[in-house]
């Protein structure tokens, strides 16, 4: 049975190498020269090539995003830079001989069914050559960060300074002695402006529900995701594990304080890592704002009345 696996990053090597694993033939096709998606790191973002920012690290450990049959190295940190994880996916594929299955610089233009037979067309550009090729299955690993959203904001085009979408956020010089305000309160939202904190003059946060902040270390110097976020999870009911993850979330600052409190409960949510937003919040370089009234030239009002003179915007808006 020949299957085609659009995508060479984390789940396309894993889709290939399950594929093998029960006896299927798959052909992994991927348009970048290298595997690994976007967590590997390079400094352009256009033609649908996202990547992490230079600095990411994951916000899950080693021991609990591993692949269950491949173990990252022990001498590899708990939470490993995005470099670190490319060198895992790329001996992950070399172990289970995967590159033979992989086609690079090759990009699926189009795929359509077959009549009623159950098979799929599938047309790809493999370099400058245009081909054709037919298959009894299709696992389409492409990921869900690929295009950035760009939300209509009020007076954004009216905006002077320049606006860029965290999907082209790479590294924090560009923003030294800069007033800037990130746009969001997921992980990429909340790692920009920790980071840019470090060097811009001043951080705006802006949030429209809030976040519950989780910290990557726990218990005994541990990763808290294995010391006890799983435990207080798979054993207590949803009720009960909210409010123990909210008292673990609030160890470090409190939430409502900074207007970070968010209506749902952790359990509700997507978590969001940070072990150094609490400092920054402390010691004022990120400040956090709620939702957004209206952009101008060079200001931005806050549904609560406020208005800042901003110099940059960051979208990390998904």
């Amino acid at each position: 049975m020949k299957v085609a696996v659009i995508g060479a990053g984390a789940s396309g090597l894993i889709a290939t190498k399950q594929c093998l694993d029960f006896g299927l033939q798959p052909t992994c096709f991927e348009k970048q020269n290298y595997i690994g998606g976007l967590w590997r790191y390079h400094e352009d973002s256009s033609d649908q090539r996202p990547s992490v920012y230079n600095s990411t690290v994951i916000n899950t450990s080693k021991e609990f995003m591993a692949f269950s049959d491949f173990p990252p190295p022990a001498h590899f940190p708990n939470y490993m830079h995005n470099s670190l994880l490319i060198q895992y996916f790329e001996s992950y594929a070399r172990h289970f001989l995967l590159h033979p299955h992989i086609r690079l610089n090759t990009s699926v233009r189009h795929l359509a069914p077959i009549g009623d037979s159950g098979r799929w067309f599938i047309e790809y550009e493999e370099g400058a050559e245009s081909k054709t090729e037919e298959f009894d299955a299709v696992l389409v690993c492409t990921g869900h960060h690929c295009l950035p959203h760009r939300p209509d904001l009020p007076g954004l085009t009216s905006f002077v300074g320049s606006v860029t979408h965290s999907h082209d956020y790479k590294k924090p010089l560009p923003y030294v002695d800069r007033r800037v305000l990130v746009i969001g309160m997921g992980n990429s939202a909340i790692d920009a402006a920790v980071e840019l904190s470090k060097l811009a003059s001043q951080v705006f946060l802006s949030t429209r529900r809030g976040a519950w902040i989780f910290p990557r270390g726990g218990e005994d110097g541990l990763p808290a995701d294995i010391s006890g976020l799983k435990a207080i999870v798979r054993l207590f009911p949803p009720s009960s594990a909210n409010e123990r993850l909210k008292h673990l979330c609030s160890r470090r600052f409190d939430h409502e304080l900074y207007g970070l409190k968010p209506d749902f409960g952790p359990v509700q949510s997507h978590p969001a890592v940070n072990d150094d937003l609490p400092t920054a919040l402390l010691a004022g370089r990120v400040s956090v704002k709620p939702d957004i009234r209206e952009i101008s030239s060079d200001h931005v009002t806050f549904i609560d009345g406020s208005s800042e003179q901003v110099d940059d915007i960051i979208l990390a808006t998904g």
